[in-house]
């Protein structure tokens, strides 16, 4: 048999309750007769037979309630002016046990029984007698608020738990899941990189030590594997500890446009306004933007300029990338994963994304970022 949260079995538990309860009714009912009267020992009889029976609670709640309610009337019967404390209790056990037509009608006529069985005592007179009922009947209800009171708070409090459980076991499956995908990364990418970025590495330095001219495509090989090895590296950071490096921002962009600019593409730089408290997470969008912008140009655009302009104003970050490739406007592009991924962060801040050909040729990307500032 299990124990209840107080280290006791239920058990145990419910008699300590019920000698308790028959203890106060003998001693309420003493402190009033004195008597060794038949009618006064069966009074003592009720009082105790109504506190004990309810050791039964909880395996036969509406037997309770019966014989805890017959007991009260019948010691009011007897003369016995006791508040109908063990019904109480019956009532409360018969809720919680789920039986609500049968403690409602119970309760009903036990409340209604009650004066009447004062009168019949002989000991009250008509108005005694209702205002004693009408005692018992307020007391019914402190005990009513008090216990929904109490339930009311437990409710909120289990609720609370699951809550906060949901939320720790969410947050576990996605530490999870974020090792999951920085070991899968690690395993599938970090190989291949390294040896491009290897092979890169002495392609060039052989070709130098020979004094040959190294290939621009070649430089740009090594560039872009190092490049690529750099942003695996913080990505798998990133990953496994989201507080051990600072992701790339706006303060990063002039080196993606720099190194445009040394793989062969004439790329500048536009800011306009000042960068005031603008948010990490607009940061890491405009650089990731400005990233894939300038990698789909030297890729597929056939382009010899590129331009990044980005504008701060007091509640929005504006980014636009031109290039003057290939891209017409009766040549509409497919969106590829660069374009859709980019249109996902932008959504995901509240912002505005358009990517499309240039009426002068070429094409254009632009972004408007919502910016919540701090006073």
């Amino acid at each position: 048999m299990g124990k209840g949260r107080f280290g006791v079995r239920p058990v145990v538990r419910d008699w300590l309750t019920a000698g308790g309860v028959a203890a106060a009714l003998l001693v309420t009912g003493m402190s009033g007769r004195h008597s060794t009267t038949g009618l006064d020992l069966l009074g003592y009889v009720l009082l105790a037979v109504g506190g004990l029976t309810l050791a039964a609670g909880r395996r036969a709640p509406v037997v309770v309630l019966a014989v805890s309610g017959l007991c009260a009337v019948g010691y009011q019967a007897a003369g016995f002016d006791v508040p109908a404390v063990a019904f109480l209790f019956a009532v409360y056990a018969a809720m919680r046990a789920g039986h609500r037509l049968v403690t409602a009608v119970t309760s009903v006529a036990v409340l209604a029984a009650l004066p009447l069985a004062a009168l019949a005592s002989g000991l009250h007179d008509t108005g005694e007698a209702f205002a004693q009922a009408r005692g018992a009947l307020q007391i019914a209800w402190l005990i009513a608020a008090g216990a929904a009171g109490e339930a009311l708070r437990q409710a909120e409090r289990r609720a609370d738990e699951a809550e906060r459980t949901r939320e720790e076991t969410a947050r576990r499956r996605a530490d999870e899941e974020r090792l999951h995908i920085a070991r899968e990364l690690h395993d599938s990418l970090t190989h291949q990189i390294s040896v491009i970025k290897v092979q890169s590495e002495v392609a060039v330095h052989v070709a130098r030590k020979r004094g040959e001219q190294v290939p621009e495509a070649l430089l740009a090989i090594r560039e872009a594997g190092r490049e690529a090895a750099r942003e695996l590296r913080a990505t798998l950071e990133a990953l496994r500890d989201d507080d051990t490096a600072p992701p790339p921002g706006l303060g990063h962009v002039p080196e993606l446009v720099e190194r445009a600019g040394r793989s062969g593409l004439a790329a500048t730089l536009t800011i306009e306004g000042r960068r005031d408290d603008v948010p990490a997470a607009v940061g890491r969008t405009v650089y990731r933007i400005v990233q894939e912008s300038l990698t789909n140009i030297a890729r597929h655009a056939d382009a010899t300029t590129a331009s990044v302009r980005i504008a701060y104003g007091p509640d929005v970050v504006a980014l636009q990338v031109d290039d003057d490739g290939r891209a017409t406007p009766d040549a509409v592009p497919s969106p590829g994963i660069g374009l859709l991924g980019m249109r996902e962060r932008v959504t995901a801040l509240g912002g505005r994304f358009r990517a499309a050909p240039r009426g002068e040729g070429g094409f254009t990307v632009r972004a408007e970022l919502p910016v919540e500032r701090t006073s």
